[in-house]
């Protein structure tokens, strides 16, 4: 989080705090371990009346910034979610509007408005089985049959697939990295509802044998998707950084409470020395990641075309995803036996933030792609 914020910012902070406390407490959270979509849609609409799903999406199309930073803005919801593993499908649906509002046809447009109000979800279908998240990866063909498309091979890992009321997909042509608007229900389309470590994250497959398509369903042009699927990534990566920074923020602050509280050998825990220098180099790799969390949303809201932004986001990412699991992870230790029960609820966070580490791109990827965009 930004050390200042404007006054919008940070009633708007404020509010998304107090909605999730009094909303989405962390019991609730446990109770949707066996919901089938991990959220509930009332919930969702009444999140989305609070503005998380309007922030990247112009005036014009019914959305709208606090700051002129839709990225930044949105990384405060990001933030404050990963604080309470907060349940949603926060990233798709705002990489979606998103897309939808700079290269989607009006025709297509006309799905903001259920998103933007929560009565509707999307979900972005990128990556594929096996294979890294990486726009060279992508082997789902799409090809062109007079006025139609026709989409043939398989997506995995897609957040909220069996959820979603329409998918965006990342395809490739002959001519290059594509992309259609379709919904859930189009013939020849099976979704896979799947589940992950996350208590209340759902993820699922999508299959396409020979899905027909109008050529109205196509985002943009055939082989022109190579700079929103781009853009898509920033976004979903820097938003996804906030979480994980918000979460680690969470569990080190209830950590070093527990610390301060939990007397042996007649002083607290915290007063040890060999515990002060554990807890001083988490509270190091904590702050760098909040720093680069927020400069990787800078870097996007730019969207410079000198490849900062891709290259900030990916250092965040490989960061981020590495140190912030590894406080977690010695937070678990701090806290003694209770820290590894069922009952504690430092596992919420454990699983939210190992979810996160393998979801666009592992830091290994990141790291390779940092080199090759500063052809090392």
């Amino acid at each position: 989080m930004k050390l200042e914020l404007t006054a919008d910012q940070e009633f708007f902070r404020e509010t998304t705090r107090k909605f999730l406390e009094s909303e989405s407490p962390l019991t609730a959270v446990r109770q949707r371990w066996d919901s089938p979509d991990g959220f509930d849609r009332g919930w969702w609409r009444a999140a989305a009346d609070l503005g998380w799903t309007s922030l990247l999406v112009p005036e014009q199309l019914g959305g709208g910034t606090l700051s002129g930073s839709p990225v930044a803005d949105a990384v405060i919801v990001a933030e404050e979610m990963g604080r309470m593993v907060a349940p949603g499908p926060f990233v798709p649906v705002n990489v979606v509007a998103s897309t939808l509002a700079t290269w989607g046809s009006a025709d297509q447009q006309a799905l903001i408005a259920g998103l933007v109000s929560g009565d509707e979800v999307a979900a972005w279908a990128f990556a594929e089985p096996g294979r890294s998240w990486d726009a060279d990866a992508v082997r789902l063909t799409l090809t062109v049959d007079g006025g139609d498309v026709v989409l043939a091979g398989r997506k995995a890992y897609v957040e909220a697939a069996a959820q979603a009321g329409h998918l965006l997909v990342t395809a490739r042509a002959d001519a290059g990295l594509t992309q259609v608007l379709l919904a859930t229900d189009t013939a020849g389309l099976t979704v896979v509802p799947g589940r992950s470590i996350d208590i209340v994250r759902r993820y699922g497959s999508v299959v396409f044998d020979d899905v027909r398509l109008p050529g109205s369903a196509l985002v943009g042009e055939v082989g022109g998707a190579e700079a929103a699927v781009e853009r898509q990534l920033q976004i979903a990566v820097a938003l996804q950084c906030a979480e994980t920074v918000g979460a680690a923020d969470r569990v080190f602050e209830t950590t070093v409470e527990y610390a301060q509280d939990r007397y042996a050998f007649g002083r607290p825990i915290a007063s040890f020395q060999a515990l002060k220098h554990r807890i001083a180099d988490m509270l190091q790799w904590l702050e760098f990641s909040k720093a680069l969390s927020d400069a990787a949303a800078a870097a996007v809201d730019a969207d410079a075309t000198d490849g900062e932004a891709a290259r900030l986001v990916s250092v965040a990412k490989a960061y981020i995803a590495d140190h912030c699991l590894d406080i977690i992870d010695d937070c678990v230790q701090l806290n003694g036996g209770i820290g590894v029960t069922w009952e504690h609820d430092i596992h919420l966070y454990s699983r939210r933030a190992a979810v996160n580490r393998a979801v666009w791109g592992s830091p290994e990827e990141h790291k390779e792609r940092v080199a090759a965009l500063l052809e090392i």
